[in-house]
């Protein structure tokens, strides 16, 4: 399964004043970011019993791949700073798989497993924040539909390129500051992340609610026929939002980028990014903007991000 993937790739250290530099904002905080939050609740961020294993390249739930951590419905407010305590969760399932301020799903899969993409898509963005989610693939999937895939070691993928459902994009790690804090304990992963008009959504339905998976909420992966689907139509971005969102970035870094992109697509992909992750570095009512002109709702149309050659399904470990 997969290839062969040093540590430090695997981890994303390098280059290394770029990490440690980001590693102290994501610790201490800087005038626009607050401080990450932890306590000895984190402690159960660290499971020996898939860890282990998955960075011995071993697949501990076999062709099943574990849920460590699911969306946060109770999400805290981005002002108190990212939270990996457990003081108020509740994942789809009214469960505890989850923590404070985690809004994805991670999978659990030994670092080199191949990524691909959960729908026919256009990347938007590839980047490396350390202190958040390390090495990134975003893609625009049409009809206000997003995802990015997190930790990862290599992208195979660039801004601008069209790719079709199931196709490789990227190969899996543990890149950022939190696989470096809980190494080896902390199970490598890919932290999967999905917007709906440019909001945080859970892929997973609670009762009442339509899952975004094609499979209901056991989701599977494309088969090699479907991997062959590339038709879509990209999301028409709002250039008057995605101005408003640049001109109101108080990071002085960040916001030069988004005034300097080259093109409309990586400005929304920036603004996409930076929004979600740093909301703090924007004007409070930018916050949670759609970068869209229409509304769409919730549709089954994405697929496990692996291979059907390494995995079937999901497996929901309990907490």
């Amino acid at each position: 399964m997969g290839q062969r993937v040093g540590l430090i790739e695997a981890l994303g250290l390098r280059p290394l004043a770029v990490t440690l530099r980001q590693a102290r904002v994501a610790l201490g905080g800087d005038a626009h970011t607050p401080k990450t939050r932890f306590d000895l609740s984190s402690l159960r961020q660290l499971q020996p019993r898939y860890s282990v294993p998955l960075w011995l390249g071993q697949a501990p739930r076999g062709r099943r791949v574990p849920l460590t951590n699911l969306f946060n419905h109770r999400q805290p407010p981005p002002e108190l700073g990212w939270s990996v305590r457990v003081t108020d969760v509740e994942d789809f399932r009214g469960g505890k798989n989850t923590y404070d301020s985690h809004n994805g799903t991670d999978f659990a899969v030994p670092p080199g497993t191949t990524v691909v993409a959960a729908a026919p898509g256009v990347v938007l963005r590839v980047s490396s924040e350390f202190h958040r989610g390390g090495l990134k693939v975003f893609m625009d999937h049409g009809r206000g539909l997003a995802t990015s895939y997190n930790h990862l070691t290599r992208s195979l993928v660039k801004p601008g390129q069209r790719v079709g459902r199931g196709e490789p994009i990227a190969v899996s790690g543990y890149s950022g500051i939190d696989a470096l804090v809980g190494f080896p304990w902390t199970p490598p992963h890919v932290h999967f992340n999905v917007w709906l008009n440019g909001s945080y959504v859970d892929p997973f339905g609670r009762p009442g609610e339509a899952p975004l998976w094609r499979a209901g909420n056991a989701p599977t992966p494309a088969s090699a026929a479907e991997r062959e689907e590339r038709g879509f139509e990209p999301t028409p971005w709002s250039g008057e939002v995605l101005e408003r969102i640049a001109r109101g970035c108080r990071h002085p870094e960040a916001r030069a980028e988004l005034l300097g992109a080259p093109t409309e697509l990586e400005r929304a992909g920036a603004s996409l990014m930076m929004l979600n992750y740093f909301p703090t570095r924007f004007d409070p009512g930018l916050r949670g903007s759609s970068l869209y002109e229409e509304t769409f709702p919730r549709e089954a149309r994405l697929d496990l991000p692996f291979l059907a050659d390494d995995y079937d399904g999901v497996f929901f470990p309990e907490r």
